[in-house]
């Protein structure tokens, strides 16, 4: 891994520093040649500290580590990504980020839609609503729902009309994602059992 230090009067490269597992970015460094090995060394991220002028392993005083998975240095040399596996808060001030974000899997869009069939299972009694509807019916109704999406999904795996296929794929992850809230689970969980089984 070639770097160049060059282009700073400290000899300092930034470092991006990002979870391994939820892809959400944590913080941002500043490393030397010093501080790459000793987290090459020790499997901890360590940075040089600017304002305390000497190397600085994150976490050395609140335990709150950084484990390192994986260094890749940007197509111009100067900036590094550094995927971790952090143990606790990476922000001095209690964060899990140092934009105060919670470091939470996103699955984008899915989260959103997550979201949202949430907030239609907290106001059940709305009547404009089909997933209410749903909630309000309960959840042999909710199961029967995603067995008949799971059923029309298989089908359409059989046949040649790929929209149809989509179609109902979506309807089945839908109905998939309102069994899971209705029997109180998310996503998350889901990718937990996944990670175990990996």
């Amino acid at each position: 891994m070639k770097i160049d230090f060059s282009k700073d009067k400290d000899g300092l490269v930034p470092a991006i520093i990002q979870d391994a597992r939820t892809k959400n970015v944590l913080m941002l460094g500043y490393m030397n040649q010093e501080a790459i090995n000793k987290t090459k060394e020790t499997g901890k991220v360590t940075f040089f500290s600017r304002s305390k002028n000497r190397l600085w392993t994150k976490g050395e005083e609140s335990g709150n580590f950084l484990e390192l998975i994986s260094m890749k240095v940007d197509c111009d040399n100067d900036t590094l990504l550094i995927k971790v596996k952090p143990a606790g808060p990476t922000c001095h001030m209690g964060t899990d980020t140092c934009w105060g974000e919670e470091n939470t899997p996103n699955f984008s869009f899915l989260s959103d839609l997550e979201k949202v069939i949430a907030s239609r299972k907290a106001n059940k009694e709305d009547e404009k609503s089909y997933v209410a509807s749903l909630f309000r019916k309960g959840i042999n109704k909710i199961a029967q729902k995603v067995g008949e999406e799971a059923v029309e999904t298989v089908i359409e795996a059989k046949d040649d009309n790929e929209e149809l296929f989509l179609n109902e794929s979506a309807d089945l992850l839908f109905h998939y994602l309102i069994l899971l809230q209705a029997k109180g689970y998310t996503l998350k969980d889901i990718e937990k059992v996944l990670i175990d089984r990996h």
